[in-house]
């Protein structure tokens, strides 16, 4: 059996503006009313994750550095069944409303989507 790597090396990181850029032209979109996650194919062989949680909806760095936390740790556990895409999430307003099991939760039914809206557009 083949163990597979849980880090979050840099390789997983989406760390320039034009990775940005490229995943905000044309994403496929899953969203809840706190947070969206745009996806677009890459062609690095592996998914990548960029995050933006804007000072507008949580104000304080600690809030702000919880969610981001999180999505990181919902990515890592994941990282193996996700197509190889570039993900982004957008925190929207309300996003500090929810607490860490629910907010885990809700990641969770947007990565699947991903996931069913990946293999859809494959076999296409």
């Amino acid at each position: 059996m083949i163990k597979q790597s849980l880090n979050f090396h840099r390789g997983l990181r989406l760390l320039a503006p034009e990775h940005f850029k490229y995943v905000f032209q044309n994403p496929q979109r899953a969203s809840t009313p706190e947070v969206t996650i745009l996806a677009r194919p890459n062609s690095v062989g592996n998914p990548r994750l960029g995050l933006t949680v804007a000072k507008k909806h949580l104000k304080r760095a600690h809030d702000r550095n919880r969610i981001k936390r999180l999505c990181r740790e919902s990515f890592r556990l994941l990282q193996h069944e996700l197509p190889n895409y570039d993900f982004v999430i957008v925190a929207k307003a309300g996003i500090g409303k929810l607490d860490n099991p629910e907010f885990t939760a809700n990641l969770a039914k947007l990565w699947q989507r991903h996931i069913r809206l990946a293999k859809k557009s494959s076999s296409s």
